[in-house]
């Protein structure tokens, strides 16, 4: 088992909690840049605001999918005693254009 999984809650919270101040000090000099690249009329300056945002757009969805994956929760004990994750099935949800679930009413 990966070691990332069996860390302590306190310290996963301050892991969670580091990258989460990345994120935003990346989105701040995103937008400093992009700032200063209006002010300077710099194309440049405009291309560089956007890959750091996009960086900090892709470091929180890295953050996100590692904080809340299945094996985590797994690694947690946050499982129902039958092995399925615990919380709400999508199981039991039929979507309207799905009849190929709905029983048939009237004619058979």
């Amino acid at each position: 088992m990966n070691a990332f999984l069996l860390l302590p809650t306190p310290v996963f919270t301050a892991i969670a909690l580091v990258a989460v101040v990345v994120v935003i000090a990346l989105v701040a000099w995103a937008l400093q840049l992009l700032q200063a690249a209006t002010d300077r009329r710099e194309f440049s300056l405009m291309l560089a605001g956007c890959m750091v945002c996009s960086a900090a757009v892709g470091l929180a969805t890295v953050m996100v999918l590692t904080f809340t994956s299945p094996v985590r929760l797994e690694a947690r004990g946050l499982t129902s005693p039958d092995g399925e994750p615990a919380g709400v099935s999508l199981d039991a949800i039929v979507l309207p254009w799905d009849d190929s679930l709905t029983p048939r009413l009237g004619n058979s």
